[in-house]
């Protein structure tokens, strides 16, 4: 039975035997003899005078809730260029910058998020190849979506989150090497992907198909992939069930 379960019916136990005695109110209770408690109750029926009178302490437990790193504004006019939202972005990045470099962690995703007069919300979410603090490669990031974005309504307010996380140390292996800079290459990407479409940009991958040269694109991924055990000649699962996992 619950440890909480087993405490509920003593202190139930304890009320039934007050109640025999005639003790039904709180100052009826408090006016016995601690000791005497003690030698006929036991030390639950102490704890629950202690309560009564006062004297005991519980100490609070103390809950952080999670830290949320978003910036927003609302505008005091409504707005129709991209120069003042590029302005408030770029504080923004400054002001994420400092909180996540305060407490050593870095930005993994940023999450934008522009209100129109409309009562229209649009969002996207930039996935940071090589998770970074810094202003520049994320205003960029930022800048290069915006060149070509447009929308039918005014801005009113605009907000930006990121996602933080701790920063990676990869370890490669003999004939692996990582990119000598992975923001840029999210950059360029952006610039095709507006160019040509997000359908013709990713990692082509040949279809199970009798049609000649049939394939399909898959978008990029920027996490390393998971050692395949199966591939290695290692085989757990027989293991799992001899060991009842």
């Amino acid at each position: 039975m619950h440890l909480r379960h087993l405490e509920r019916r003593s202190i139930f136990a304890i009320l039934s035997i007050l109640h025999k005695w005639g003790i039904h109110t709180c100052g009826d209770f408090i006016r016995l003899d601690k000791e005497s408690i003690r030698a006929r109750l036991g030390s639950e029926a102490v704890n629950l005078w202690e309560r009564a009178t006062g004297r005991s302490m519980r100490l609070l437990k103390l809950v952080e809730p999670p830290e949320a790193f978003i910036e927003s504004f609302e505008f005091e006019y409504e707005i129709e260029t991209a120069e003042p939202l590029l302005f408030v972005l770029r504080r923004f990045l400054e002001q994420l910058g400092l909180r996540l470099g305060g407490i050593y962690l870095v930005a993994k995703t940023l999450t934008l998020r522009i209100h129109f007069s409309n009562k229209q919300t649009y969002e996207r979410r930039f996935d940071i190849p090589e998770p970074t603090n810094s202003v520049e490669l994320l205003f960029r990031m930022l800048q290069t979506h915006l060149e070509d974005f447009k929308s039918e309504h005014p801005i009113v307010a605009v907000s930006l989150e990121a996602q933080p996380v701790k920063p990676l140390a990869q370890k490669f292996g003999l004939f692996e090497a990582s990119l000598r800079n992975p923001n840029q290459l999210y950059e360029t990407l952006a610039r095709l992907t507006a160019i040509v479409g997000t359908d013709r940009l990713g990692r082509p991958l040949l279809e199970n198909s009798h049609r000649p040269d049939a394939f399909s694109m898959e978008p990029f991924r920027w996490e390393l992939p998971e050692p395949n055990v199966a591939a290695a000649g290692i085989h757990w699962a027989p293991l799992e069930r001899h060991l009842g996992v």
